[in-house]
């Protein structure tokens, strides 16, 4: 195997690993409000979140950014707690600042945090070079998110098939409100306790 497939091979695992739920977790935080249909703004989301993760990977294990793993290690929980109840917050999207566009920028800042995350795993797998590690690790890691999106799509698209079969009341929520404030509820809860457990104090 190339050191090219073994770094892709590497990154891949790194994001479909358990190890890695927290990861998994904010990107189910992320895919939570959409459907199929919207897959021009999960897209959109996605790729802001890419380019912010890609960005502080490349600075922190270069040495140009340094900053401390127990710190980021806390943040991240946090960044999937606030995507959560962003979620949960915002009932119309359409109503909500820039029509609720603002939603790429968001994950595009997380994504900063999560890339020094991905970067403390990395560092330790360089010899001499970095341009080959970093890049195959970022596209493994890309590979792995959109297969953990399109498994969180299909958990997402059997929780609204089982809403839709208990027929909610007619002055009840819409499924997809129903949807989107149970999954983040707990997405909440699960990152709030993790922060709990990684505070630096």
């Amino acid at each position: 195997m190339s050191d090219l497939a073994t770094y892709i091979q590497l990154g891949f695992r790194h994001i479909v690993d358990i190890s890695a739920m927290d990861h998994i977790l904010f990107l189910l935080a992320l895919a939570a409000i959409y459907r199929f249909k919207d897959w021009r703004s999960t897209l959109w989301v996605v790729t802001a979140f890419t380019v912010g993760h890609s960005i502080t990977l490349a600075l922190a294990v270069t040495g140009v950014l340094t900053i401390s793993p127990s710190l980021v290690e806390f943040l991240i929980p946090l960044t999937i707690m606030i995507t959560a109840i962003e979620n949960i917050v915002v009932k119309d999207r359409g109503g909500a600042p820039w029509n609720g566009r603002y939603r790429p920028v968001f994950a595009g800042v997380f994504g900063l945090v999560h890339g020094a995350g991905f970067a403390s795993y990395l560092k330790s797998l360089f010899v001499d070079h970095v341009a080959l590690p970093l890049f195959g690790f970022n596209v493994g890691i890309e590979l792995g998110q959109i297969v953990v999106l399109i498994a969180a799509f299909s958990v997402l698209f059997g929780i609204d098939r089982a809403i839709a079969w208990v027929k909610l009341p007619a002055r009840a929520p819409s499924p997809l409100r129903v949807r989107v404030v149970a999954v983040s509820s707990l997405v909440a809860v699960v990152a709030a306790h993790w922060a709990i457990q990684r505070a630096p104090w």
